[in-house]
């Protein structure tokens, strides 16, 4: 994945497709987003388009009629405007605790770059006003739950649609405001909807695509720790890197898999631990350090899957009815359905549970390696019985995996019908998305967990060295965490070693690895 840009602001709504860096440079690195100077003129044609419409009186459904199963209800021309309000209003029953704030600015950039593209039908003053609040750090207060990922992201939407318009709280620097006092920190006042801008606010994917940009770029962190503590335990467990030849993994025929296996033998170069067992009598090693690159090259198969999946969706229109200017028509259709989204966020979840529970089986090695002619201290304590050493370590892991086995389920099998039966198949593919979320923090904290257990065996190991880049990674680590000399609380070493995995302090150190 390439690097954020250099630029110092995010353009949309033109010609340049959206990335995950992009989604992560303004969700959390406050980039500053533009709109593109062409998106005017196609967002007024729409505008009229809609306008023309509603003034002929024929029926269009969301500009004059009701919504869901309510769309063969007509509504009087001197209520549409009414309609959108109150569309909002019923639609704003999300439940449950608030979505953090990166989240929040990935849908409201994917929303306004969505609203940007000109098939809409909203005005651009409401465009803008979104923009406006992304660039002031103004952020409505959204609650995570009651989306069933099929007509849109719906009562989530409804919540940042309110905040939007004046009647929903909004926070700023982790303070939370009223929606008048909040707009008026962005320099807004409340905007009052023109007929079709409140659905065109709420009918779209946004929660799904934006969260799911989020982790895209948090599980590609975490495989490449996975693939870095691997290396580093498979060294001190002083296994074979035989199973790693490049003969072997050609045969097959899988790019992840052989790059993989290319890795491990870059990081285990040059190693003193690796050449100080050359002549040991050990035929073969667990799959959890022989069948590295098997795995995690099929965790990276799954993660392309993913990732291609859900970038696809940033430059997207997702919402219904769409508007076609040129044609003069305004089609209904479903593009607002997240079964695009659910899938790969679904995938998503099992690849980070795969992931982890790969990581735990290699720490239950460290702490309980008992085979070889050279065994580490039980629980990688000098001092076993008076003190426990990093023993509980593997139980907190277990606990993660066993919660991450739970979370793996899929949440697209659960479809149940809404709207009287008019949405009568939905993708739950905000509930994969939040799932995933979950997944993939507990998937990095296991990871963490194996990182801390083998810098502890290398320590062990000493005088004798690792490899090279071994070695750093080794070094980062005790930057972040001492060694455990004496019993201590590890809770505090495991959280900072797995902020330094999302913030990527590693990357550097796999790239070098190898592509």
């Amino acid at each position: 994945m390439r690097a954020p840009p250099e630029s110092a602001e995010i353009r949309i709504g033109g010609e340049r497709a959206l990335t995950v860096d992009d989604i992560v440079a303004v969700a959390r690195g406050r980039v500053p987003v533009r709109l593109d100077t062409s998106c005017d003129a196609r967002v007024r044609r729409a505008r009229e388009l809609i306008d023309s419409i509603a003034a002929s009186g024929d029926p269009v459904y969301g500009v004059d009629t009701g919504f869901g199963e309510l769309s063969r209800v007509r509504i009087p021309h001197d209520e549409l405007a009414e309609l959108q309000q109150n569309l909002l209003r019923s639609h704003a029953a999300a439940v449950g605790e608030p979505l953090p704030t990166d989240a929040v600015r990935a849908m409201m950039l994917l929303l306004s770059n969505s609203l940007a593209k000109g098939h809409s039908g909203v005005r651009p003053d409401l465009v803008e006003r979104i923009v406006t609040l992304l660039n002031a750090e103004v952020t409505p207060v959204v609650p995570s739950r009651g989306s069933v990922g099929a007509s849109g992201d719906l009562a989530p939407l409804a919540h940042l649609a309110l905040a939007i318009i004046g009647e929903g709280p909004l926070k700023h620097d982790g303070v939370a405001f009223d929606a008048l006092s909040g707009l008026a920190l962005a320099g807004l006042e409340p905007l009052r909807l023109a007929s079709k801008e409140g659905l065109a606010l709420i009918n779209g994917t946004h929660l799904m695509a934006g969260i799911g940009g989020l982790l895209v770029h948090d599980a590609e962190r975490l495989l490449e720790a996975c693939e870095l503590a691997a290396a580093l335990t498979l060294d001190v467990l002083l296994c074979s890197v035989a199973p790693m030849d490049d003969r072997v993994h050609a045969l097959r025929r899988r790019p992840h898999q052989r790059k993989s296996a290319a890795r491990i033998r870059a990081l285990v170069a040059r190693s003193e631990l690796n050449a100080s067992h050359a002549d040991c009598g050990r035929v073969q090693d667990a799959y959890s350090t022989r069948c590295i690159p098997q795995v995690l090259g099929a965790a990276w198969e799954a993660f392309d899957y993913v990732s291609h999946g859900v970038a696809a969706e940033f430059d997207a229109v997702t919402d219904n009815p769409l508007c076609f200017p040129d044609d003069g028509v305004v089609l209904s259709g479903g593009n607002f359905h997240g079964q695009p989204l659910s899938l790969p966020l679904d995938t998503l979840a099992l690849l980070a549970a795969e992931v982890a529970a790969f990581s735990e089986r290699r720490t239950y090695r460290l702490l309980a390696d008992s085979g070889g002619e050279r065994p580490l201290p039980q629980f990688l304590t000098t001092r076993p019985g008076t003190c426990s050493g990093l023993m509980v370590l593997q139980y907190v892991a277990a606990a993660l995996v066993a919660e991450n086995q739970v979370l793996a389920s899929p949440a697209g099998t659960a479809s149940l019908p809404t709207s009287a039966g008019q949405e009568d198949f939905n993708s739950l593919g905000a509930t994969a998305a939040l799932k995933a979320r979950d997944t993939i923090e507990n998937a990095i904290r296991v990871v963490a967990i194996e990182l801390l257990a083998a810098a502890q065996a290398l320590d062990l190991r000493r005088p004798l060295r690792s490899g090279p880049l071994l070695e750093r990674v080794h070094a980062t680590i005790r930057r972040l965490s001492p060694a455990v000399e004496d019993d201590r609380s590890l809770s505090g070493d495991i959280e900072t070693v797995a902020a330094a995995i999302r913030e990527g302090e590693f990357r550097s150190l796999h790239t070098e690895a190898g592509a």
